[in-house]
């Protein structure tokens, strides 16, 4: 896949988790109002995201910083790349999992 198209899709993905992620954190927000959602963070360390937070937004928001930086050269493209394909499918399954059972 040329790197234009691999960019495109990307956006849209990252689009698509933005989307999401602003009505999973509205729905945590009527949880926590009825005492529910009693946690720290959504994802742990082990997912390679620096943030730290109880709502989606703000690792959709890292992860967008993220893809303004990747590296253009194809060398330095490749391991950089599938860190952000690997935490934004991380994301996407877990907000996905979250408007599922949420329902």
């Amino acid at each position: 896949m040329p790197h234009s198209q691999l960019t495109e899709q990307l956006k849209q993905n990252l689009q698509l988790a933005y989307r999401q992620a602003i009505d999973a954190d509205a729905k945590l927000d009527e949880l926590k109002k009825a005492g529910h959602a009693k946690f720290s963070t959504i994802f742990t360390q082990d997912e390679g995201f620096s943030t730290r937070s109880n709502r989606f937004t703000p690792y959709v928001q890292e992860l967008a910083e993220e893809m303004t930086q990747l590296p253009t050269e194809q060398t330095a493209l490749a391991p950089t790349l599938e860190k952000f394909v690997r935490k934004l499918g991380v994301v996407l399954q877990t907000l996905h999992a979250f408007k599922t059972q949420a329902k």
